[in-house]
C-alpha cells in the first residue's frame, strides 16, 4: 500500500502488517497492492467435507488382518500426539496398508491429510497444500498468493493448535524430513509409512514391520485381478507356483497380475516369460498402471539412494543375489573390503529393508536377489537401469563364486568340515541354479567338481552326478581333455555314477579315464593308482570278478612300492581286495585280509577313524558271508555304536551298517529286532538319502523279505 510518498508492504504470514498485529497476504490491484487479512490458524476450523488427498478406496485389499490391528492398537486411542511408523521393503504395501487404514477410520478424524514426503520439499509442499485447502485465499492470485513455505508454516501453526486430526507422511526418505513437523504437533496423529528400520528411535517407540503376503493371501490378490472376476480362469496349482517365484511381494504380484489380465496369458505362459525374459518382466506394468510403480523401478530409486556416496553397497547386494535368500554367513563377504566399510555398507542396506541383518546373517528378498542378477540391456543413457549394467552383474557372478571357493571348509572326505559345509551348501546349490554352464569359469569348475565330491560322500548322489557332470563339461572346455584336472573329475564322476547303481556308465568312464590317465601320466602316478583302484570297484560291483580282482591285486602292489604299506590309500585297497575275494566265494583269503587290514588301521588310525570303522563293518560281513554269525552279529553291533557316535546317525556308512545288522538279524532268526531295525533305518534312508539312492531301495527291499 502506499501511504503519501512511503510504500509499505505485508510481507506475508510471518509479516507484521501496517494496520497491526494481523496475519495477512498481499493482493495485487493495478499497480496497488493491498493486505487482505487471514484468519488465525487457531481460529480456521476443519473442513466439514473430507479432502480427497488419500488414495483411492481399492477392492483389492487382502489380509493385513496382524497389522491393522497393531495400528488400531497404537492409534485409534485417546491421548496426545501418536506417531507410528510402518517400515518395510518397498512394494510390500505399506501405503496400501495406510490408506486402507485411514479410509477405515476417516470417520474417526476431524481432518485426514496425505503427504508424500520423500523429500523435505515434498513435506513442505504437502502442508502448503493443507493451508491452501483450509483458507483458500492463500493460493488465488498472483503475486498475491501467499509463498510457499509460508503456507507450509502456517499449516505447522494449525495442526499444533487443532487435535483429532490424521496426517499420512507417505514414503518418508530421511527421518529428518519430518522430525520437526512431528514433535511440534502435539494434539493428532501421524502415520508414517518409510522404507527406512534405522533412524526413527527418538520419534518412534516401536516400528511396524510389514513382511510380504502369506501364500494364500498372494494367490487370492493374483486371482482378484487376473482373472477379472472369473477365479476359474487362473490355475490355482499354477498361481501357487508363480507367487512363490514373486516371493509374495505385492506389487509384484498386483504387476504379474495386471499384465496377465491385460494380455489374457496363463499363469504358465506368464511364469515361462519371467523366466525366460525376466529383464522386461520385472519392468512391465500393465496397462494405465504407473510405470514408475514396477519392481525393477522403486527398487532402482532406493539404490540411487544407497550408492549416492559409494558404491559399495550396490556391489554388495549384486553379489549377494546369487546365493541363497536366507542364513548367508556374514564372513563370506570379508574379503571383500575392510571391516568397517563393510558393516557400514551392510547397514546401509538393512535400513532400506533391502536386506535384512543380524550378527551373524544376512537375508535378502529372494525377488530383490533376481533383479539385482538381472541384467538390465538398455545402456544407462537410453534410461537403463545403472544397478544393473550387464558387466558389473558378470562381476558379481564371478565375485560371488571366487568368495564360496574361499570359504570352502575342509577336504569333504573330512568331517569335521561337515557342518560348515553344511552352511555353504545352500548358496552354492543356488549359484548353481542361477548360472549356465556357458558362463562357468574354472574357479566355478572348481567349486561345482568339490562339491560333488562332499554331496556324493553324504549320499546326495544324483545332486552329485549333476554337479559333477557340470563341472567335468567345464573343466573340458577350460583346461582341455587330458589336463590332470580334468581327469580326476572324470574319474570322480563315475564314482557317482557308481554310487547310484549306474554300472553301465561308471565303467565307461572309469575305463576312458584310466587310459587317459595311462596315457598322459606316470603309470604309478596317484591319480592312475585310483583310477585303477575305481575301475576295478566298479567291476566287482557288476559281479565281473574276473577282472575286478587281477586288477586291485596289480593296484595293490603298486601303492605298497609307491606309497607304503601304512598308507590309508594302501590300506583301503588292501580291505577293497578283501571285499574282492569274499565277493568270488574266497573266503580263505578275503577273512584273513580283512582281519590283518583291520588290525592294521586300528594300529595306524586308532578305532574311530572311518576306514577303521570300514574295516571292521567289510570283516563283518565276511564272518556273516562265512556263516559265523556269533562273530558277525557282535562286530555289527560294536561298529554300529561306533558309526553312530563318531559319524551320526545319518552318515552313508551308518546307514549301511544299520542295514547289515538288520540282516545279520534277520539272517540268525531273530525277526524281533531285525524288522524294526530295518523300518529304523528305511526311515532314517529315506529322510537322509535321494528317495532312489541304491541303499534305500535294497533296504525297502530287505524290509519286505523280512515282513512275509
Amino acid at each position: 500500500m502506499r501511504r503519501g510518498h512511503q510504500r509499505v508492504e505485508a510481507l506475508g504470514i510471518g509479516a507484521m502488517a501496517a494496520s497491526g498485529d494481523i496475519i495477512d497476504s498481499s493482493t495485487h490491484v493495478g499497480d496497488v497492492y493491498q493486505a487482505a487479512p487471514l484468519p488465525r490458524p487457531e481460529e480456521v476450523e476443519p473442513p466439514s467435507w473430507t479432502p480427497p488427498t488419500l488414495p483411492p478406496r481399492t477392492t483389492l485389499f487382502v489380509g493385513r488382518d496382524e497389522a491393522l490391528a497393531e495400528l488400531d492398537t497404537a492409534l485409534a486411542g485417546p491421548g496426545g500426539v501418536v506417531v507410528q511408523a510402518i517400515h518395510g521393503l518397498g512394494g510390500v504395501g505399506k501405503s496400501t496398508l495406510a490408506a486402507h487404514w485411514a479410509h477405515r477410520h476417516a470417520n474417526a478424524h476431524v481432518l485426514t491429510w496425505w503427504i508424500t514426503a520423500d523429500s523435505a520439499a515434498g513435506v513442505t509442499a504437502g502442508l502448503a497444500d493443507l493451508a491452501g485447502m483450509l483458507v483458500p485465499e492463500m493460493t488465488r492470485g498472483t503475486p498475491g498468493a501467499v509463498p510457499l513455505d509460508e503456507r507450509a508454516a502456517w499449516a505447522r501453526r494449525w495442526l499444533a493448535t487443532h487435535t483429532g486430526w490424521l496426517v499420512v507422511l507417505d514414503n518418508v526418505t530421511d527421518p529428518a524430513d519430518v522430525a520437526d513437523l512431528v514433535t511440534s504437533a502435539p494434539g493428532g496423529r501421524f502415520l508414517v509409512t518409510t522404507r527406512l528400520r534405522e533412524g526413527w528411535y527418538d520419534l518412534v517407540p516401536a516400528l511396524i514391520e510389514l513382511d510380504v503376503l502369506s501364500a494364500p493371501e498372494a494367490q487370492e490378490l493374483l486371482t482378484r485381478i487376473a482373472a477379472n472376476g472369473r477365479p476359474a480362469a487362473v490355475d490355482l496349482d499354477d498361481a501357487a507356483e508363480l507367487c512363490d517365484e514373486l516371493g509374495h511381494l505385492p506389487l509384484a504380484v498386483k504387476q504379474a497380475g495386471a499384465y496377465m489380465r491385460q494380455t489374457h496369458l496363463s499363469t504358465t505362459a506368464y511364469l515361462q516369460l519371467l523366466r525366460t525374459d525376466p529383464a522386461v518382466m520385472y519392468d512391465q506394468a500393465g496397462r494405465g498402471a504407473d510405470g514408475q510403480r514396477t519392481i525393477a523401478r522403486i527398487w532402482r530409486l532406493t539404490l540411487d539412494h544407497l550408492t549416492a556416496t559409494t558404491s559399495l553397497a550396490g556391489d554388495l547386494l549384486r553379489v549377494l543375489a546369487w546365493w541363497a535368500p536366507e542364513d548367508i554367513p556374514r564372513h563370506l563377504l570379508a574379503p571383500l573390503d575392510d571391516p568397517a566399510p563393510l558393516a557400514t555398507a551392510l547397514g546401509d542396506l538393512a535400513a532400506y529393508n533391502m536386506i535384512t541383518l543380524d550378527a551373524e546373517t544376512i537375508t535378502v528378498h529372494r525377488l530383490v536377489q533376481a533383479v539385482a542378477r538381472t541384467p538390465d540391456p538398455r545402456p544407462v543413457q537410453d534410461d537403463g537401469d545403472p544397478h544393473r549394467r550387464p558387466d558389473d552383474i558378470d562381476r558379481a557372478r564371478t565375485q560371488a563364486t571366487d568368495l564360496l571357493n574361499h570359504a570352502r571348509p575342509a577336504p569333504p572326505d573330512q568331517l569335521v568340515g561337515w557342518p560348515a559345509w553344511q552352511i555353504v551348501l545352500p548358496h552354492i546349490t543356488a549359484l548353481a541354479d542361477h548360472t549356465t554352464p556357458d558362463t562357468d569359469t574354472a574357479d566355478t569348475a572348481l567349486l561345482l567338481h568339490v562339491t560333488a565330491y562332499l554331496l556324493h560322500e553324504q549320499g546326495a548322489v544324483n545332486r552329485a552326478i549333476a554337479y559333477g557332470r557340470r563341472a567335468l563339461i567345464g573343466r573340458e572346455r577350460l583346461l582341455g581333455d587330458d589336463h590332470a584336472l580334468t581327469l580326476a573329475t572324470r574319474s570322480n564322476l563315475a564314482g557317482a555314477y557308481r554310487a547310484g547303481d549306474d554300472l553301465e556308465r561308471a565303467i565307461a568312464l572309469y575305463e576312458r579315464a584310466l587310459a587317459d590317465c595311462e596315457r598322459t601320466l606316470r603309470d604309478d602316478d596317484p591319480l592312475t593308482m585310483t583310477c585303477r583302484n575305481n575301475l576295478a570297484g566298479a567291476y566287482r560291483a557288476a559281479g565281473d570278478l574276473g577282472r575286478a580282482v587281477p586288477l586291485y591285486e596289480r593296484t595293490l602292489a603298486d601303492r605298497r612300492r609307491v606309497l607304503g604299506d601304512d598308507h590309508p590309500f594302501t590300506l583301503r585297497c588292501r580291505s577293497n581286495l578283501a571285499v574282492a575275494y569274499r565277493a568270488a566265494g574266497d573266503l580263505g583269503r578275503a577273512v584273513p585280509l580283512h582281519e590283518q587290514t583291520l588290525a592294521d588301521c586300528e594300529r595306524v588310525f586308532g578305532d574311530d577313524h572311518p576306514l577303521t570303522l570300514t574295516c571292521r563293518n567289510n570283516l563283518a560281513r565276511a564272518y556273516r558271508t562265512a556263516g559265523d554269525l556269533e562273530r558277525a552279529v557282535p562286530l555289527y553291533e560294536r561298529t554300529l555304536t561306533d558309526c553312530r557316535r563318531v559319524l551320526g546317525d545319518d552318515h552313508p556308512n551308518t546307514l549301511r551298517t544299520c542295514s547289515n545288522l538288520a540282516y545279520a538279524y534277520w539272517m540268525a532268526g531273530d525277526l524281533g529286532r531285525a524288522v524294526p531295525l530295518f523300518e529304523r533305518t528305511l526311515a532314517d534312508c529315506e529322510r537322509a538319502l535321494d528317495d532312489d539312492h541304491p541303499l534305500t531301495k535294497r533296504v525297502r527291499t530287505h524290509l519286505g523279505n523280512a515282513r512275509r
